[in-house]
This record gives structure tokens, C-alpha cells and sequence, in this order.
């Protein structure tokens, strides 16, 4: 064996740490500073308050849904600016069916009092129509899918706002607003991760997903119908706009047409946070439940410290840009190894 071999095997055999486990270190890094600075400026713990870590939790769990969803559409090289205003107009309409039959002013009043399936079928339709028309947009007129969703992310809003005319709707029955009760929000939000973490790592749906944004052209000759699964993915993440649009109506009991509002970026910011790459073919359901939770906790641990929300927005958007920076950074590395 030369010199130039041997000092060559011991960096062709080490070994990197895997990406959720590195962020699950920066989790604890940013837990373990705000309990740090809980006791030196506040006197209080900052982890061991069971209310405040159940208040985030709790708080992080809509945003979740929406990011699972976003995760996919980034993996296939696309950008999902859609999903807050779907989450305001898919909140309004199905409120508008899910209204008891004592309430004095319901939007329908021969619909009030009807099954609590019928408006969650309505929230979920809702929101899979604005994701199949986002990805129609995208893969049959090859107009980016940055110009699509925000067309997207404006009407959806203009529709929240019109359809009561800015109106909030309440009266909402107890069997719609159980689902937004206690922890089912956070109960819904890992299920849905469960389910779409083993979709993407086992089945064809998942390797489609991940060869489209590797190399769609080697994609496409490997037989992929790239436009049909492009549709396919954004209707999913259209659809779990909707289902956190319900969610977001349950937990409130009313709906109104400003929910929702930066919620995309919330949800692209924990994708991109948890590893997912925006250059595509890259990223894991759980590393983004992972960044969903490290936004969670650094809302909560500012708000801890009483710093101002407007500081809170400008730290927000440095991290969303430092975590863009490093996905740039590991790509340039990858692409030299």
C-alpha cells in the first residue's frame, strides 16, 4: 500500500453523523440554551414547565401538517407558497357546514346541524382541488411552481374573504370542534407524519417522489410519468392544508379568513430546517417534524424571555436564511465529493 493509500483509507471510511441525529443536537442545543438563559434572566426553568411545553406543542402541531406536506412538494425541486391561504379558505367554507342548529346566524340555514364527516369531506376535498390545480398549473403549462402557488396563495385568500365577506364563522358544533380539542392536534399532526414518512421511504410513491427532484430527465426516461406525480404530490399537500385548516377552525371553534396567514413559511422554514434540501431529491418526514419542533421551541423560549415579536420575526427570518445557506453549503460539498 502507497503512502498516498494510506492516508486516504482513513477519510474514505469515516463516517458522518446521520442529518436528523445532528439536528436533533441542535434541538437540544437551543432547549438546553433557553433553559440556560431562563434562570439567569427570568429565575424560572424553561424545560420543566409541563403547561409551557404542552402550550407548544400544541401550537407547532398545525404547522406540522402543513410541512409534511411542503416536505414532498421540495423534494421534487418545487415550492408550496399556497398552503397558509388554503388553510383560511379551506377553515371557512367547511365551518360554514359544520354549524349547530341553535346558532343565530349560520351561513346555510337549511345545512346547520349536520354531520361532522360531511365538512371534514368538504375541508379535505377543498383543499386537494387547490393542490391539483397547482400542480396541473405546474406540470402541463411549465410555469414555475414559485409563480403557480402564489397565484394560488392570492386567490385562496380572496376566496377566504369573500365567501362571508370577511365574516367570521362560529357556531361550530361540539362534534367538529372535538377535533381541535386536547392533544389531538398534536395526535393528528404525528400520524400523518407516521404515515408519509413510511410512504416516502417504502413505497413507489416515495421513489418516484425522490427521482423527480434527483434527475427528472432520468426520471423520465426511467418511465415516470413526471407531470401525473407531480399532480399527485401537490394534491396531497393541498389536502393537508385542508386538514390543517380543520384543525385550525376546531381549536379556535370559528373561522376566519386571516387564519393561516405565514403559515407556508413556517412550514417551508421547518422543512428546510430539518435537512430537506431546496435544490431537491433530498429530505425525511423526520427530520422536518424535527425543524417543525425547533421552531416551536424558539417561539416559546423567546416568548419565555419576553422579547418582543418583532425581534422574534427578525430572528426567524436570519435562521430561515442560515438554514438555506447550509443546505447551499452541503450541496456545493456534495457535489465536489
Amino acid at each position: 500500500m502507497t503512502t498516498s493509500e494510506t492516508l486516504a483509507t482513513p477519510r474514505t471510511r469515516r463516517r458522518k453523523l446521520p442529518t436528523e441525529l445532528s439536528i436533533l443536537l441542535v434541538l437540544a442545543g437551543i432547549a438546553l440554551t433557553f433553559e440556560l438563559l431562563g434562570w439567569i434572566f427570568i429565575g424560572q426553568s424553561f424545560l420543566m414547565n409541563q403547561q409551557r411545553l404542552t402550550i407548544m406543542i400544541l401550537q407547532v402541531s398545525v404547522v406540522g401538517i402543513i410541512a409534511v406536506g411542503v416536505t414532498q412538494v421540495i423534494i421534487t425541486g418545487g415550492i408550496d407558497l399556497s398552503s397558509g391561504s388554503v388553510v383560511g379558505m379551506t377553515a371557512m367554507i367547511a365551518a360554514s357546514f359544520a354549524q349547530s342548529a341553535d346558532w343565530a346566524r349560520p351561513v346555510y340555514p337549511a345545512l346547520v346541524g349536520l354531520p361532522v364527516i360531511i365538512p371534514l369531506v368538504i375541508g379535505l376535498a377543498i383543499g386537494t382541488l387547490a393542490g391539483i390545480i397547482n400542480g396541473s398549473l405546474i406540470s402541463y403549462t411549465k410555469i414555475p411552481p414559485f409563480i403557480a402557488t402564489l397565484g394560488m396563495m392570492v386567490s385562496a385568500r380572496g376566496v377566504a374573504k369573500w365567501y362571508t365577506k370577511g365574516q367570521p364563522v362560529s357556531g361550530l358544533t361540539p362534534d367538529f370542534t372535538f377535533i381541535g380539542m386536547g392533544i389531538w392536534p398534536v395526535v393528528i399532526f404525528l400520524g400523518v407524519a407516521l404515515i408519509f414518512h413510511i410512504a416516502l421511504r417504502y413505497t413507489r410513491y416515495g421513489k418516484f417522489t425522490y427521482a423527480i427532484g434527483a434527475n427528472p430527465q432520468a426520471a423520465r426516461v426511467s418511465g415516470i410519468n413526471i407531470e401525473k406525480h407531480l399532480i399527485k404530490v401537490y394534491a396531497i399537500a393541498g389536502m393537508l392544508a385542508g386538514l390543517a385548516g380543520l384543525v385550525t377552525a376546531a381549536r379556535a371553534q370559528t373561522a376566519q379568513a386571516g387564519m393561516g396567514v405565514m403559515y407556508e413559511l413556517d412550514a417551508i422554514a421547518a422543512a428546510v430546517i430539518g435537512g430537506t434540501s431546496l435544490a431537491g431529491g433530498q429530505g425525511r418526514i423526520t427530520g422536518t417534524v424535527i425543524g417543525t419542533i425547533i421552531l416551536g421551541t424558539m417561539t416559546s423560549g423567546f416568548t419565555f424571555l419576553r422579547v418582543d415579536a418583532y425581534y422574534q420575526e427578525i430572528i426567524k427570518g436570519m435562521i430561515i436564511v442560515a438554514a438555506v445557506v447550509t443546505d447551499q453549503y452541503r450541496q456545493r460539498k456534495r457535489k465536489k465529493v
